[in-house]
């Protein structure tokens, strides 16, 4: 077994986490996980980031915006894992962004049979792109759909 304060490249931590190369340096970018250069220049990256990979990677199929999960890691230091306290403690503060996006996944797909071959593209009934019929006050026609005028 290797020792613990075994650094890992780029390649090295995108591999073991199952994710590319380039979402290693995305993250970094999004200062979600930190690494240091080498005299060349080439970034090591610090075991915990594996971790802390696993938790953006969870967090981000639950739907939770990188803003978000940034915002959790930042309680931590720069080679700090996020802790199972530290999902629980997220995931609840979570639940409520998530059910709100459910409740509105239920309410388009309750919506999307009437839409069916309605061909309303004057949105003067749409209830999924004019809720409350607001659209209604422009006037007849395609008021939200640019259209060059013909010469």
């Amino acid at each position: 077994m290797a020792p613990k304060n075994v650094e890992l490249t780029v390649g090295e931590l995108a591999q073991r986490a199952g994710v590319a190369p380039s979402a290693v340096r995305f993250y970094e970018d999004k200062g979600l996980i930190f690494s240091r250069r080498t005299s060349g220049n080439q970034r090591r990256y610090h075991r915990a980031m594996l971790r802390r990979v696993a938790f953006i990677r969870a967090s981000a199929a639950a739907g939770i915006p990188l803003t978000k999960i940034g915002e959790v890691l930042a309680v931590l230091g720069t080679t700090e894992s996020p802790t199972p306290r530290m999902w629980e403690k997220a995931s609840k503060q979570w639940i409520d962004d998530i059910n709100e996006r459910i409740e509105l996944l239920e309410h388009m797909r309750d919506l999307m049979g009437s839409c069916v071959g309605c061909g309303c593209l004057s949105l003067s009934s749409c209830k999924l792109l004019n809720p409350d019929d607001v659209a209604a006050a422009t006037g007849p026609g395609a008021s939200r759909l640019r259209v060059p005028r013909e010469i």
